[in-house]
């Protein structure tokens, strides 16, 4: 007999447990494109508020914001993206993450929805997939009517971004 916890085998050998496993992800717009994240890394999205910028901060770093008593950096995901900059708009979001054990946060054009998909429809990102560094990519869903592009933030908002993002935010609190 099989040990409760231990998962059962398909016949090409990974467990049935991996081969249904739903990602919970948080979707959002930057430049017409969709991208998610993985909800769990969200901690939470905010309408835009007042960015007071902090100098000598990386270019991608738009400033801190104050969120209940706590600075957070934000930086800009089009910058991040190399992407032109838009004039801010109402349906602009800030998502607030946990990356690198730092807490930060981005800034998107907007937010869509909580959304849950099988794991078994998302694939590797083709090198040129679209107009971000693939690198940053942890693969694309395959849904019905769009491609949805899953982000790798460990790897989007790498640890010496976010560790000058969090000592320039800790030096304009200071």
């Amino acid at each position: 007999m099989q040990h409760p916890e231990t998962p059962s085998q398909n016949p090409n050998g990974s467990s049935a447990e991996h081969a249904t496993e739903q990602l919970q992800l948080v979707t959002f717009e930057v430049a017409s494109e969709e991208y998610a994240v993985d909800i769990l890394a969200v901690q939470e999205i905010n309408r835009m508020m007042e960015v007071t910028r902090v100098p000598s901060s990386p270019p991608a770093v738009v400033g801190v914001i104050n969120l209940r008593g706590k600075i957070i950096p934000v930086l800009d995901l089009r910058e991040r993206f190399g992407m032109e900059a838009t004039p801010k708009t109402d349906q602009m979001r800030i998502v607030v993450v946990e990356v690198h054990s730092r807490v930060i946060g981005f800034i998107v054009d907007r937010v869509h929805e909580v959304l849950r998909i099988s794991s078994s429809i998302v694939e590797p990102a083709p090198a040129m997939v679209c107009s971000i560094d693939s690198d940053f990519i942890a693969g694309v869903g395959k849904l019905e009517d769009r491609l949805l592009i899953l982000l790798d933030l460990e790897k989007l908002f790498d640890r010496e971004l976010v560790d000058n993002a969090a000592s320039n935010a800790h030096a304009a609190a200071a």
